[in-house]
Parts: structure tokens; sequence; C-alpha cells
């Protein structure tokens, strides 16, 4: 079944909402340090004398102009009490401007991209705040400043992974030691895990509550868990499916599963750093116990987000939202799937010890962006042409996308998804019987590079 596309995406926007993204690009290009064809490198305040990008506070109406820097404390004051702003993004956001050099924040963000569309990217913040293009821009910069400055994403996370933690659990260092062993426990206990799609084809991310015991693993571990399995989730995203489904496995429940700390952590994750990506919370199996815990959870989140949670009582109530053929038997389900983790092999990172290669994919990715940064100034600039530009960006966006999974084993270290077959080479993803390939199926062989195909599902239990 193909899905359709949701509306504020790529390929189905509203000329206002078309609007708001050329203004949106026109903002982050300008903090970026990227100037547009026809203007001079210091047009319309685009840098300060220190090199520092500084944009104004709002855009013109109508007007695609370049920002400049805020003048006075009422437009910071103003800034701060935003909507949406209680993470303190406005702060972030001005801090960043004071101390982050431009062209580092265009590294981070094209580093952020993956194998996303760069449209699609910015339609998430622009969803999130509502179109109001400065308060997405505000979202959008201080997303980075956390990815590249606060939790070190790609650099760290994502690059190292479950093979550096796996060599960590013998290090000298007792703390980075007690890190990797209780990053590891979560892994190995299968916490939670990706498996398979709902109805809607949104990826599945089981979280089975009982396993967690507050004190058991380091905050700094459970952030780190949560972190990784959101971004390894965000592999599985594409743009006719771009949310998720978190089932959250109530079954045994007691208090002493409940630790506040991490499920604060994680509203602020999908809320300020991950916007609009979560599609449905199914809470399946709750206790009554949890109904008071739960009206406190409720007061901490958006309600846009809040309107997202559904509670299942039964496996009846959770077939509205998945096939029963695929939900896990653990939950009463026909999928006979169980979870068990394979550990990291010697030599599945080899190919980041590559820099050649990964030097010239990096530079060839590199020549893409300026294409689709230039072709964007004159798809702004250029209205007449407009149909024809926009079809050289999405041209442009899937150059991006195949680049970055030839790019992708040479920058991110292979997880339990790459072991296991689900997530294989260029792209593909294979919950099931069958891969399915961003455009469109294709046919896949078992081989030494993709591993075994899975056995647990018959050739034609697919989507």
């Amino acid at each position: 079944m193909v899905n359709p596309v949701l509306p504020g995406r790529p390929g189905n926007l509203t000329s206002d909402q078309e609007e708001k993204l050329q203004e949106l690009w026109t903002a982050t290009l300008s903090v970026f340090g990227v100037q547009a064809p026809d203007r001079p490198d210091d047009a319309d305040g685009l840098q300060s004398s220190s090199g520092t990008a500084t944009p104004d506070a709002k855009p013109k109406k109508k007007k695609h102009s370049m920002f400049r820097r805020q003048k006075d404390e009422d437009d910071d004051k103003a800034s701060g009490d935003q909507e949406g702003d209680k993470y303190g993004l406005s702060k972030a956001y001005q801090q960043v401007l004071a101390t982050q050099n431009p062209e580092n924040l265009r590294k981070a963000f094209w580093s952020m991209v993956k194998h996303d569309n760069p449209d699609g990217l910015l339609l998430r913040f622009l969803r999130a705040r509502k179109w109001d293009v400065h308060n997405a821009l505000v979202m959008l910069i201080a997303t980075m400043n956390w990815r590249m400055q606060e939790v070190h994403v790609d650099d760290d996370i994502m690059k190292k992974g479950e093979a550096q933690a796996m060599k960590d659990t013998s290090n000298n260092n007792a703390t980075v030691r007690k890190e990797a062993q209780d990053f590891l426990a979560q892994l190995k206990l299968g916490k939670s895990f990706l498996h398979g799609t709902d109805k809607e084809g949104r990826p599945m991310c089981f979280v089975r509550v009982r396993l967690h015991r507050q004190g058991e693993q380091s905050e700094t571990s459970l952030e780190r868990y949560t972190v990784y399995t959101i971004e390894t989730a965000r592999l599985l995203l594409a743009t006719h499916v771009d949310t998720a489904a978190i089932v959250f496995d109530m079954t045994g429940f007691s208090m002493a599963n409940m630790d506040y700390g991490p499920v604060k952590f994680m509203i602020k994750c999908f809320e300020a750093n991950y916007p609009e990506s979560l599609g449905v919370v199914l809470v399946h199996k709750s206790p009554w116990i949890f109904q008071s815990i739960w009206n406190i959870i409720k007061g901490w989140l958006d309600p846009v987000v809040a309107s997202k949670v559904h509670f299942t009582k039964n496996i009846e109530e959770l077939e509205q939202f998945v096939e029963k053929s695929h939900i896990i038997k653990e939950l009463g389900g026909d999928d006979p799937w169980e979870y068990s983790y394979v550990e990291p092999s010697v030599g599945e990172n080899q190919r980041m010890s590559d820099m050649s290669t990964a030097n010239q994919l990096l530079e060839e990715r590199a020549k893409v962006v300026k294409e689709f940064e230039s072709t964007t100034q004159t798809w702004i600039s250029d209205p007449q042409n407009r149909t024809a530009l926009q079809q050289q960006r999405n041209a442009l966006a899937e150059r991006l996308r195949a680049g970055y999974w030839q790019l992708d084993p040479y920058v991110r270290a292979r997880s339990l998804y790459d072991r296991t077959g689900m997530i294989r080479e260029g792209g593909v993803i294979q919950y099931y019987g069958k891969p399915e390939m961003p455009n469109g199926p294709k046919p896949l062989v078992a081989s030494p590079q993709h591993g075994p195909l899975p056995t647990e599902h018959r050739a034609d239990d697919v989507d």
C-alpha cells in the first residue's frame, strides 16, 4: 500500500505553506552565511565584524529578506516569551548566534539531514511551531546546538555506537567502564527495541517498562540509550512515512518501575529536538496505579503530543492500531518474532577506518549540498520558473538521500538492526520477509554483505 502524502509535507503544500518554507530557507541559509548569488558578502548585515551570523527577529512580510541583528532587549524578551519555549530554546538560539561560526552551523545542519528530504526536515519545525517562521528557526538552531554541543549525536553516540561501548566495558577508567556497561545492559535486556510497522506503515518502538528500575543505570547512560534509539529509528523514516509509533508495554508495571527523570528527558527530546516525529503513542495494559502518574505526565506534554497518546487494555484494542499479524506474540499477537540482542562482531565497522573513501564521499556530498543551496535560492527568487526549479531540487534531494546511504557505513557504527538485517545497504528497510526500498521494493538475496534473510516470517507476510 502506498501511503498518501500528508498535508504540510514535500509535495503537498498550500501556497502559503510553500511561502513559509521559502522564508525559513532564506533565514536558515542566512544564519549559515550562504550568500544569494546577486548579493555582496556584507549585504543587509548578514555577518557581524566577528563573522557570526546575526539574523533579525522577524522576516519582512512577502519578502525573503536577509535577517539583521536584534537590536534591543525588548525583542530579546519577546523572543524568550514565545509559545512553546518551556525548554529555553530562544536563549540557546541567541547563544548559538553569538558564539558559533556560521560554517560550523551549516555543517551541523547537513550532518543532521542524513537521508532526510531537506524540505521535509524544515517542514517538521514549521509544523511544530504552527508555521511561525522565526519560532521554527529558533527551534531548528537550538536543536542543532543540542546535537552538536550537548549530546554529540553524530560525532559520538552514532559514530561510536555499540562496538565502542563493548570495548569500553574493559576501560581502566571506572566511570567510562560503568557508563558503557549501563548502556549495553539496556540493549541486552531489550528495555526498548524497534520492530515492525503499525497500520499506517509507521515503524514501531516497543518499550517494556517493567524492565526499568530507578537507579540501576546512570542518568547519562539512560539518556545516551534514549537518543541512540530515537536516532536509529530516524533511519527507518522516509518522506511518505515520517513519524513513528511507540508502544509502552505496561505488563507487570509497579511503582518500582516508575522513574520521572527518563520520562521528562524523552518528552524533551520529542518536543524540542525531534519535532513532528511521533505518529502515535500506545500505552498498553496499564494498571490502575498508573492513572495518577499519567495525570502528572500529561501536564508536562504539549497538547498536540498528548492527543497522540491512546490507552489499550487488550489485544482487540491494540488491533485498532496494529494488524494482529504485526503484533508480537509477547503481546498476544501472531508475529512470532522475539527480541534477542546480537553483540557487535569483529570488523563490522572496518569501513569507518577507510578515511580516503569517506573523504571522497563527503566531498561528493558537499558538492550536491552546494548545488541544492544555490538551486533553493533561485527557486525562492524566480517565481516564474518555480515548478522546474522544484523538480531540480527534488532530484538533488534524492541524490542527497542516496549519497547518504553510500556514506553511512563510513560515519555510523553498525547497530543491532544492521546486524539482524532490518537496516540494509543502500537504505533498504526489511521489517518482515521482503525489503522496503525508499523508491519501491526490490528483490534481495542473502549475502555476506547483507547477512542472512530473516526466517521468522513467511515470504508473503509483508505489507
